[in-house]
């Protein structure tokens, strides 16, 4: 099974490939790196479930131990138990033998709920659930373990066959597919995902609030059996990361960044149709909140790729 363009796929190995080879990174850079990662993924995290903390408020709970005078209680509880859920998955990532496993995935969502759900953190749901604004109906809770069994299977079959970007991506739909939990099973997919990616070398990947609409749509249609388009959703959240480590370490790698619109100026191409190659992944590009960046010289590289396509 092949989900990602080509394009992409070679893109993202040879990011990666450059990022490999720039280690061992700064350890300064790297901590305060993570630190800023860990409060940007809690807040788009928490957020896209309808937590209320701006991503400034999120960063005081955090970094400064500060209450947010007017903000629930339990929004709090929210950004600090999925601080706790990182911590646990980065001292994860840098040990050699673990692997995804049901325990694994239950540690996770225990961790992620511990303070807003203590009756069922860590633990399958007992009733059926209904997603709000979904079409799918999640299996019945008697049905819930055999089929974390049957994921579990599925993931041990795949984890070779698939690339990686494909295969968290699918682990992450068919984990909210079965919606084991009562509560928190999109913040437990989305760390068991990364558990994935950060295993094979990548940075930890953000699924942003802004996109939250479109995530939505993608995980229906994956629903339905179109998984291209989740798989694309996400690859473009690794390459996100990706391009900001390279940005920061790599001397090589400091294109200066443009609006689809400035790019466009000299360019073959208008804004509209770099919006259309960006939003497909045929273009490397950056999204830095509603708004796409380019460089120069990702247009000149795409222009070269339909040329030696067209000999």
């Amino acid at each position: 099974m092949v989900l990602l363009d080509p394009r992409l796929r070679k893109r993202l190995d040879e990011k990666l490939a450059k990022l490999n080879a720039l280690r061992p990174l700064d350890p300064a850079q790297i901590e305060k790196l993570r630190e800023q990662l860990e409060v940007e993924m809690t807040y788009n995290s928490n957020a896209i479930e309808g937590n209320s903390l701006t991503l400034r408020e999120t960063w005081l709970v955090l970094q400064e131990g500060m209450t947010i005078k007017g903000k629930p209680l339990k929004d709090h509880l929210e950004a600090k138990d999925h601080k706790e859920a990182l911590d646990f998955l980065y001292d994860l990532v840098s040990q050699d033998a673990y692997t995804i496993s049901e325990h694994l995935i239950r540690q996770l969502h225990q961790l992620v709920v511990r303070e807003t759900d203590t009756e069922f953190a860590g633990r399958y749901r007992t009733g059926s659930v209904i997603i709000g604004g979904a079409d799918h109906t999640p299996p019945d809770a008697v049905d819930v373990p055999r089929r974390m069994e049957g994921l579990m299977r599925w993931l041990k079959k795949n984890q070779k066959a698939l690339h990686p970007v494909e295969l968290a991506a699918l682990l992450h739909h068919k984990l909210v597919f079965v919606h084991p939990f009562f509560d928190g099973n999109g913040r437990t997919a989305r760390l068991a995902m990364n558990v994935l990616l950060m295993r094979k070398g990548f940075p930890l990947a953000i699924i942003l609030k802004n996109d939250r609409k479109k995530y939505y749509r993608v995980l229906q249609a994956a629903d339905k059996g179109d998984e291209a388009a989740l798989t694309l959703f996400i690859a473009q959240a690794v390459e996100r990361s990706i391009d900001l480590y390279l940005r920061i370490f790599s001397k090589t790698e400091k294109g200066k960044l443009l609006t689809l619109a400035e790019a466009s100026k000299g360019s073959p191409y208008s804004s509209k149709y770099l919006n259309l190659l960006a939003r497909t992944g045929k273009l490397d590009a950056f999204k830095k909140g509603r708004v796409w960046y380019t460089t120069r010289e990702a247009i000149e590289r795409y222009l070269g790729e339909r040329l030696r396509r067209r000999v």
